[in-house]
Order: structure tokens, then sequence, then C-alpha cells
């Protein structure tokens, strides 16, 4: 399993009241997040298990053990892995190179995106336990995406990004409203595989209304949104999951000063994390889930 390699030099390691976040560092730990997760994904979400997940009351699959996991911790549950409350899911190229691919690629061609210069970072399985979700814990994970970002130098960071269902022409409002306004710029663009793409332009931009069609996203989706995130070109419908996902692309320098940077300066609370805040409270709750 991918672990942080040396608690001397923590590539993520933030306090804020009784939270922490940072890299995981044994076995217990990963366990304990694949744990959370089946909690959120299976019990709460309408993800189907394989037998050996429902048996083990575990999320995993073959990715895990090529990732870093990004933990945060309640220390008022103690100090051991009972006390994981959130997590997100981290590969960056090493971690794909010996993996074989990244997570994306069963649903989306990035080829434009693995050929971009420097570091890029996947993104998924994000959650939070129910009881955490007032926003402080779903905070911490962005600070800790912002300090991880920082320590490795990351250009882009993408991933697979969910809306609840798996009809598209339930969606086709805020599918539209992604592929009209927010459609990655083609040196950035990942296109849905051909065998599971589906259109996202089902209805045409003047039949769009944005206000509603805003209201209709994820709040995880609004929040790479307000980073200046982008989509792929189609979606993908993931009868496993109940979802319909899209690809989400950030380019890391377009957002630093106004919320990464503000991370290396300023507490939760502040300007940064207000905006953090508006991706919190659907974090880990099925729509929006970062996969």
């Amino acid at each position: 399993m991918s672990l942080a390699e040396s608690k001397a030099d923590r590539p993520v390691d933030v306090a804020v009241g009784n939270l922490r976040i940072r890299l995981a560092e044994d076995p217990a730990e990963i366990l304990a997040a694949q744990a959370l997760r089946y909690r959120i994904f299976y019990e709460q979400m309408a993800a189907q298990p394989t037998a050996e997940m429902r048996a083990a009351r575990r999320d995993f699959d073959s990715f895990d053990d090529f990732c870093d996991h990004l933990l945060v911790f309640d220390e008022e549950r103690g100090s051991g892995p009972e006390s994981v409350v959130g997590t997100y899911r981290v590969m960056r190229r090493e971690g794909a190179t010996r993996r074989g691919q990244f997570y994306s690629v069963d649903e989306y061609d990035i080829a434009a995106i693995e050929s971009y210069p420097g570091e890029i970072l996947e993104l998924g399985r994000s959650c939070v336990d129910p009881t955490c979700r007032s926003g402080a814990a779903m905070q911490l994970l962005w600070r800790g995406i912002a300090e991880y970002v920082f320590y490795y130098n990351i250009s882009i960071m993408f991933g697979c990004a969910s809306l609840p269902g798996t009809d598209p022409q339930q969606l086709k409002l805020p599918l539209s409203y992604l592929y009209h306004h927010h459609l990655a710029p083609p040196a950035l663009r990942a296109r849905a595989v051909d065998d599971r793409r589906v259109a996202m332009d089902l209805l045409p931009i003047e039949e769009v209304q944005i206000s509603e069609a805003r209201q209709a996203l994820p709040p995880l989706i609004k929040g790479y949104l307000r980073l200046g995130g982008f989509v792929g070109d189609g979606a993908v419908v993931d009868h496993d999951f109940g979802t319909t996902d899209v690809c989400i692309v950030v380019k890391t320098d377009w957002v630093t000063e106004k919320y990464l940077r503000h991370y290396k300066r300023e507490e939760p609370g502040s300007s940064a994390g207000a905006l953090a805040q508006g991706v919190s409270s659907g974090a880990g709750q099925g729509p929006g889930s970062a996969r």
C-alpha cells in the first residue's frame, strides 16, 4: 500500500482544532479509509459492492496500493484508525506508471492530460463521515490537497466526479450546462471512451437556464468549477455506482493566487476557507463524489 515515507517529512500535516489531516502512514489507516468509503458509497449511496467488499465491509480496488491516501482524523475519537472521518485518494504519475494506468482511463481518453508537461494528480474516492459534514472536515481535505499540490509541484488535477442517477435524460440540464459553459480547451480535453460515451449537449445552449442548471449541480462539482475547473467531452454512466460521471480538469496555476496560495498563509475560515466551504456540504453524500 502507498504510504507516507517519513513522519519527519510529511507532505501534508495540518491540525485545526480537533481535526488533523495527513497521509496514511500504515496499513491500518488505509483499511480505515476503505471502511469509511464502504459506509458512504455502499450503505448510504447506490453503489453495488462485490461479494468480497461486502464480506470485508470495505471499498477497495487494485489502485489503492499505488495511491496516496489523504486522511482527516478527529482526535477526539482517539489516536488510531478509528478516528478517520474523511479521505481523498490521490495518484501521481509514478503511481499510475507502477499500476499501469490512471483510474480514469477506464472511462476517459486522458491522453491530452497525460501529455501535459509537469506533474499531474488524479483525485478520487472523496468522502466524509456523516457526523462531520459541518464543513470543517471538507475544508481540511481541500487544504490537504493544496499542501500536496505545493509539495509535489502539481500542474494539473483531474478525476471523475459523479452526478446521482443513471438516466442522462434526467440530467440533461446540468450536463448541457457543463458542456456549453465549462468544456475544457482542446489541449486539456479528456473524451469519454467511445463504447461508454454519452453526449452531454442534450439541450441547445439557448434552452439552458443557467441559474437552474447551477442549482442542479452537485456541490463538489460546483466547487471544482469555482476553482476554474473544466469538464471533458462526454459523460459516462456507471451502473455499479448508480451515477453519471464527468471528467473534471483543473489547471493549478490558474487558481494558485485565488485559492491554493491562500492556504499557505491563512487558516480555514478566512477567504480561502470560505471558498472551500462552497464545496464542503456535498462531499461524501453521493452527489458529486470524486471517484
